[in-house]
C-alpha cells in the first residue's frame, strides 16, 4: 500500500474522535447528567488503561518466555522493564507535578486595583495567566486528551507497520476498530466538561474551537504514528509512548474518581463505569478480530 493511502488511513483512524466532542456543548446537563457522564469517562479510561498495559508488557513477557526456553539472555527483559516503568514514572509524576505548578500559578495573588486593603483577602483576583488561568474542568480535559493521544500515537504504528508490509486487510481492520474506539474516546474527553459553570451560575459551553484544538491534540498522533511506522518500526518506541499514556491515564482516572466521590451518588458511579467498560471492550473486539 501507498503512502499516500496509509496516511488516509491515518486520518480516518484518528479523525473519528471528533464524534464524540460535541458532547462537551450540552446546555445545562442535570446533576444527575453529569455525574453519569463522568462515571462513563471513568470507565472508558480504566479500559484503555488496561489495553495499555497489555500492549506495553507483551514485549517484556515475550523476552521472559525466550529466557525460560533458552532462546536469550535476560537483556532485552530488563531492556524492555527499564522502559516500561521509566515510560510509567515519567507520564504519572509528570503531571503530578505540572497540577501542582498550574495550581500555585492560578492562585497567585495580584494586586488591587484600588490600592493596598482595597478589596477583601478572599477577593484577591489571580493573575494566572495560559493554562493557568482555564477551569480546572478544561484542564481536566486536557489532560485527557494528552494521554490519549500518546496512546494513539502507537495505535498509528500498529497502522502504518502493517500498510508497510503489504497487509491491506490487516491494516484496514485496525483503521475501524481504532476508529470506533477514538469516537469513545472524543465523549471521555468532553466529559469532564459538563460539570464547567460560567460565572451566571449557567453551563459553560466550550468553543467548536477549543473542542477541535482537543480533538487534534487526541487523535492527530494517530496520523504521525501512522506516517512513522509506515518507514520506521520499534518496539522500544512502543512501549515508551504506551507506557507515557498509561501514566497520564492514571493520573486522569485518579482526578476523575475525585469529582465521582464528590457527587455521592455510588449507583451513577457504577452505572457509568459499566457502560464505559461494555464499550470498550465492544470496540476493542473488532481490533481483536483482526489479529492485532
Amino acid at each position: 500500500m501507498g503512502l499516500t493511502k496509509t496516511l488516509l488511513l491515518g486520518v480516518i483512524a484518528g479523525g473519528t474522535i471528533v464524534l464524540g466532542l460535541p458532547v462537551g456543548r450540552m446546555r445545562r446537563p442535570a446533576p444527575s447528567m453529569r455525574a453519569l457522564l463522568n462515571a462513563v469517562a471513568i470507565g472508558i479510561l480504566l479500559f484503555l488503561v488496561w489495553d495499555v498495559f497489555s500492549h506495553a508488557w507483551e514485549p517484556v513477557d515475550a523476552s521472559l518466555s525466550d529466557v525460560r526456553e533458552h532462546r536469550a539472555g535476560l537483556g532485552p527483559v530488563f531492556g524492555y522493564g527499564s522502559l516500561f516503568a521509566g515510560g510509567l514514572i515519567v507520564g504519572l509524576l509528570a503531571l503530578v507535578f505540572y497540577e501542582r505548578w498550574m495550581a500555585r500559578l492560578s492562585r497567585r495573588p495580584g494586586p488591587s486595583p484600588g490600592g493596598p486593603g482595597a478589596m477583601a483577602a478572599n477577593e484577591l483576583r489571580t493573575t494566572g495567566r495560559g493554562l493557568a488561568s482555564w477551569p480546572a474542568a478544561r484542564r481536566l480535559a486536557l489532560l485527557i486528551a494528552v494521554g490519549i493521544g500518546l496512546h494513539n500515537f502507537a495505535e498509528g504504528l500498529a497502522i502504518g507497520q502493517s500498510a508497510a508490509s503489504n497487509e491491506i486487510a490487516l491494516a484496514t481492520l485496525l483503521v475501524v476498530g481504532f476508529g470506533l474506539h477514538n469516537a469513545t474516546e472524543g465523549f471521555g474527553i468532553v466529559a469532564p466538561l459538563a460539570a464547567e459553570v460560567a460565572a451566571d451560575g449557567d453551563t459553560a459551553r466550550p468553543s467548536w474551537a477549543f473542542l477541535l484544538g482537543l480533538g487534534a491534540i487526541a487523535g492527530g498522533p494517530t496520523f504521525a504514528g501512522t506516517a512513522i511506522g509506515y518507514g520506521f518500526t520499534s518496539t522500544a518506541v512502543s512501549v515508551v509512548f504506551l507506557t507515557l499514556a498509561a501514566g497520564s491515564i492514571l493520573y486522569v482516572v485518579i482526578q476523575l474518581l475525585g469529582v465521582a466521590a464528590k457527587t455521592r451518588r455510588p449507583e451513577l458511579l457504577a452505572y457509568g463505569l459499566l457502560i464505559g467498560l461494555i464499550a470498550g471492550f465492544a470496540t476493542d473486539a473488532i481490533v481483536t478480530g483482526a489479529g492485532a
